[in-house]
């Protein structure tokens, strides 16, 4: 303790203020969405309902079962405590990636246990996985969470195999808010991330209504304006 008493001593006051208030904006955020999903597991009576995961995951994949994910290693980045992958079960292994995986574990063993993946926690700046492991990655509406939206890139493409799937979708042109303190859009997410991939399957869509977001990409409604508010939903190969 001393050592830190003395560190904290010699430093200067305004680099002292800069990491108090990255750890608190940290903390905030993490409060924050541990809060929303304790919210939804009282709503749902303390279980996790998930069936709407495979649809919704084999729509963007434009697959219409999961064989294509047979005896590969299959990752959710921003995975949430819900059991994203649950239901591929010809995969290989199935990876939750969230960087408060270990809270969901806490706060919701029972659901956590019987979901048949592995939940790894991650951090702002590096996924745990050695490079080049995962055969196709899933990251849902996740990326627009991090603190570091280039270094998390990095790491999605790192850990995901040379021709490998990445199977994903964006918010675009959200303001910012303190759990999805990235506003993206087309540019910033080919920059950072596609542009190191061979795009396969590239679509755009409004937002639906406040009870079926997701009405228009169902429908296959593929309008959008450049600047709104909308979604984008990519298959790419490493």
């Amino acid at each position: 303790m001393g050592h830190i008493h003395r560190l904290i001593k010699y430093t200067p006051r305004p680099i002292i203020n800069v990491f108090k208030s990255l750890y608190s904006k940290s903390s905030n955020k993490y409060s924050g969405e541990l809060l929303y999903w304790k919210t939804r597991y009282e709503v749902e009576n303390q279980n996790f309902g998930n069936e709407h995961y495979k649809k919704l995951m084999l729509a963007i994949a434009g697959e219409r079962d999961e064989n294509f994910l047979q005896n590969k290693i299959v990752a959710d980045f921003g995975c949430g405590p819900r059991g994203s992958l649950t239901w591929a079960k010809s995969a290989k292994l199935r990876i939750g990636i969230d960087v408060i995986a270990d809270k969901y574990a806490d706060e919701f063993k029972n659901n956590i246990i019987r979901h048949e993946m592995i939940y790894l926690k991650s951090t702002e700046n590096v996924i745990p996985l050695p490079t080049d492991f995962v055969d196709v990655l899933f990251t849902l509406n996740a990326l627009d969470h991090v603190d570091s939206f280039d270094v998390m890139c990095k790491e999605v493409i790192r850990i995901l195999k040379p021709g490998g799937l990445f199977i994903g979708s964006f918010n675009l042109e959200e303001p910012p808010t303190l759990n999805e303190p990235q506003s993206l859009n087309e540019e910033l997410i080919k920059n950072n991330l596609l542009d190191h991939f061979k795009i396969l399957n590239y679509r755009l869509s409004q937002k639906g209504p406040k009870e079926d977001v997701y009405k228009h990409f169902y429908s296959n409604e593929l309008s959008y304006e450049k600047g709104e508010e909308g979604f984008l939903w990519v298959t790419a190969k490493k």
